[in-house]
């Protein structure tokens, strides 16, 4: 199918054995809380040419043979806005998915509160930001897939409010309708494409894609595993013997052939489904975060590091990751590889410290078990923001150190060629760890 135009053809392109819910408001009783002029004619006319009584369908749906709830926009019915039985509908649909611990997934079309309601309208973000927070209080998921376009209020409620935040291609996603913004404003900013580089949605998904995408994630969110994650196996050379020093054990973790993140996510899970984006303007590539699937069918969460220095979009999106997977239930098993968080002014100006702050925070406090395995460079705070109290493992070609030797070297005023003596001295390699309590364990190949 081509990129659904209606809040049925949305339905049909993701889910099979839709079931609508239904609704008796009765006609609509004058013009409106306003006595807005011609408003129960405009009205009749969105119901007559597009066959819907508001500008929602909800329903139940099976999607990759897990139940969900289904909010769908319909664009046609004076533009997909936002009036008092929109929000009626769409609050009773996320009661009812809670009443029934179901998952969430809203199609959004829309450009925003219906005027025709004035702040009646306006009132019913108040009343969707409260459902989606009480259905997340409840630990189920909730995904939406933003068509073109989701703008305004629906955008900054069940949009951008959502867990994860799917888009389809060349969609305008934006608080700003394209007839309110500033005249000389760039259109591209207020695309699905721009909101993805800035990390404000998880992917951009074509609609022939968007079934199996859909199924995937709400398969993931919906089945935890049980109990801490195991750490995976170390995936180096078993025949290398430990590093004999601490410079050694620098340099076979800084190897550029030593495995890295992506080998151990493809090797330890089946299926994987990544977000992106801090939700504050940033993304890192350096820094992976998703749900993946055991051999058991179970699921994990998972947040590693890729061997760069972490940027504050990566903390936050990290800890978003945790965030997430603890509201959900499902353990988290974090990678940490990086020679520390990036320092370079623009760092600082985006929010190194409090992004790494707030990282701390959410591991800290995570009701999920939380394992982590140090799978090659240990850099400082930026990689032990990262680190499960008590329960970190290394990989025999990792080392985890207070601080770089060469930055040691240098705040204790010796010369760069002391650097090298200064890694044996800071005891960083994984026996070291293990004998100081810093680890719980070696992980074999």
């Amino acid at each position: 199918m081509s990129d659904p135009t209606t809040a049925r053809e949305a339905i049909a392109l993701v889910a099979d054995d839709f079931t609508e819910f239904s609704f008796t408001e009765g006609p609509l009783a004058g013009d409106g809380p306003l006595g807005w002029p011609g408003y129960s004619a405009a009205h009749a006319r969105a119901s007559a040419r597009t066959g819907e009584t508001e500008s929602v369908v909800c329903g139940t749906g099976e999607i990759g043979g897990v139940r969900a709830v289904l909010i769908s926009f319909e664009f046609g019915f004076l533009g997909g806005s936002l009036g008092e039985r929109t929000g009626a509908r769409a609050a009773a649909a996320h009661a009812r998915a809670r009443a029934r611990r179901l998952p969430v997934v809203v199609l959004t079309a829309t450009g925003g509160s219906r005027m025709h309601e004035g702040m009646r309208a306006l009132l019913q973000l108040q009343l969707l930001a409260g459902e989606s927070a009480r259905t997340r209080a409840a630990g189920l998921p909730q995904i939406a897939v933003l068509r073109d376009p989701t703008t305004g209020g629906g955008w900054a409620t069940l949009g951008a409010g959502s867990d994860v935040v799917l888009a389809l291609p060349g969609a305008q996603v934006g608080f700003a309708g394209s007839r309110v913004r500033p005249p000389d404003a760039d259109p591209a900013a207020y695309t699905a494409e721009a909101q993805l580089a800035h990390g404000h949605i998880d992917a951009i998904v074509t609609p022939d894609a968007l079934r199996g995408t859909l199924g995937r994630w709400l398969s993931l969110l919906t089945r935890p595993a049980e109990g801490p994650a195991s750490p995976p196996r170390a995936l180096g050379d078993p025949d290398t013997p430990p590093a004999a020093s601490g410079r050694e054990a620098v340099a076979r973790a800084r190897h550029p052939e030593r495995p890295r993140a992506a080998a151990y996510l493809d090797a330890h899970f089946s299926v994987r489904a990544e977000i992106s984006g801090d939700r504050a303007g940033g993304v890192d590539p350096g820094m992976r975060c998703g749900f993946g699937r055991l051999p058991d069918g179970r699921t994990v969460a998972y947040a590693a590091q890729c061997g760069t220095s972490t940027r504050p979009a990566g903390f936050r999106t990290a800890a978003r990751l945790v965030r997430l997977a603890d509201r959900l239930g499902i353990p988290v098993l974090t990678l940490i590889d990086t020679p520390g968080a990036a320092n370079d002014p623009e760092a600082e100006r985006a929010g190194a410290g409090p992004a790494i702050a707030d990282l701390f925070a959410a591991v800290a406090t995570a009701r999920v078990p939380v394992t982590s395995l140090l799978i090659g460079e240990g850099g400082s705070g930026g990689a032990l923001a990262l680190a499960a109290p008590d329960n970190l493992w290394a990989t025999p070609d990792s080392y985890f150190s207070v601080i770089a030797p060469e930055a040691a070297a240098s705040i204790l005023k010796r010369p760069p060629e002391e650097s090298a003596a200064t890694a044996d001295q800071l005891r960083l390699r994984p026996g070291d760890l293990l004998d100081l309590g810093v680890v719980r364990g070696i992980v074999e190949n």
